[in-house]
């Protein structure tokens, strides 16, 4: 995968955090490329479960056009990603993680009970945030913005007393459609009482209409007034995500 560090030095630096005395710690896990066996996946899991950390990231892999991997694959000389391969492992993760004592709490993101990311935990609940500094991110409630990439520039910015950043205003649209993308992938799922007191009785009722055909495929399920997608339906927590939006367009 052409990464600067190899799994031996990914080892060595848990392994002296934790002798520096830094318990809290996440480790990140990549599945579904092309050379990872379900043996060596299963070997990987367990040998994050045995380093006792207690929070576990796990993403599939995404092959970004422009890399090394996509000139590679593209070339024949790496085989393509299979959606099949990174599906199962995906299930085997979740399986493994729940043996291990870990909370499935975001299609990412697993914890021990009580360990979540504080900071991602509140940018999936739209929690407001700041952003500082060059390529930061932040948001009000109402409005996002992205400050400049570039140090230089940046700072030249500042120094005329201007803000370096670019500001997006969200549509009731656009935060709805965030709001059921992020909670979505969470445990916690779309409280239905949020979404008629915070959108109003347009976004309720669509939302409604637009989960029947995934609580008839078992993908979703109602639980104490909240949207949970199932252990099925986590497979497809994107296209349902999708298939959930209100636009604009709906209702012209």
């Amino acid at each position: 995968m052409n990464r600067a560090h190899n799994a031996v030095e990914a080892e060595d630096c848990i392994k002296r955090s934790q002798d520096a005395g830094f318990e809290n710690l996440s480790i990140d896990l990549i599945y579904g490329y092309p050379l990872l066996t379900d043996t060596k996946w299963l070997q990987n899991i367990q040998k994050a479960i045995d380093f006792e950390t207690p929070h576990i990231s796990a993403y599939s892999l995404t092959v970004e056009p422009r890399t090394a991997l996509a000139s590679a694959i593209k070339k024949g000389t790496q085989p393509p990603v299979n959606d099949e391969q990174s599906a199962a492992q995906f299930v085997t993760l979740i399986d493994k993680l729940k043996q291990g004592g870990f909370e499935h709490y975001e299609i990412s993101n697993f914890a021990q009970p009580g360990k979540y990311a504080v900071h991602n935990t509140n940018y999936w609940r739209g929690v407001p945030y700041l952003g500082i500094g060059p390529s930061a991110h932040g948001f009000d409630g109402h409005t996002r913005y992205l400050n400049i990439a570039n140090n230089a520039a940046y700072i030249n910015e500042l120094q005329q007393g201007k803000l370096a950043e670019t500001i997006e205003e969200l549509s009731l649209y656009d935060r709805f459609n965030e709001y059921i993308m992020t909670s979505l992938r969470t445990m916690w799922g779309v409280s239905l009482d949020k979404v008629g007191s915070a959108f109003g009785k347009v976004f309720l009722e669509a939302t409604l209409k637009n989960i029947e055909v995934f609580i008839e495929r078992n993908w979703l399920i109602k639980e104490n007034g909240s949207l949970i997608l199932t252990p099925d339906g986590k497979l497809f927590a994107d296209y349902i995500a999708s298939e959930l939006f209100v636009t604009e367009d709906d209702y012209l």
